[in-house]
């Protein structure tokens, strides 16, 4: 069994920044898709970016230009640095490995002045 532990979450105003961390407890070769979900109340939980095992990365509209997904490799973590955050970008955020679907228990972001 894998772990996925998120941490960063938490209260920002709008207009600035959160870094969250995602640690896993194995490799990240372990997966081929290491990815960022968020689920806000009352919604269905949706992607906000992708690393894949060769670097590439991927990003929902809403994150395009605002926010970078990145991994450190020798720490195995990956990362999602969230700038310009915005009311709506609150949500529980999880961090997810496939293709064996693992998912951390999520860390919540809050942006609100």
């Amino acid at each position: 069994q894998v772990r996925l532990v998120e941490s960063g979450g938490g209260l920002v105003q709008p207009g600035g920044s959160l870094r969250l961390s995602c640690a896993s407890s194995r490799s990240l070769f372990t997966f081929h898709v290491m990815g960022w979900y968020r689920q806000a109340p009352g919604e269905q939980r949706e992607l906000v970016a992708l690393i894949t095992n060769d670097g590439s990365t991927n990003y929902a509209d809403s994150a395009k230009g605002r926010f970078t997904i990145s991994r450190d490799i020798a720490k195995n973590t990956v990362y999602l640095q969230m700038n310009s955050l915005k009311s709506e970008d609150t949500a529980v955020y999880y961090c997810n490995g496939r293709p064996q679907d693992y998912w951390g228990q999520g860390t919540q972001v809050t942006v609100s002045s």
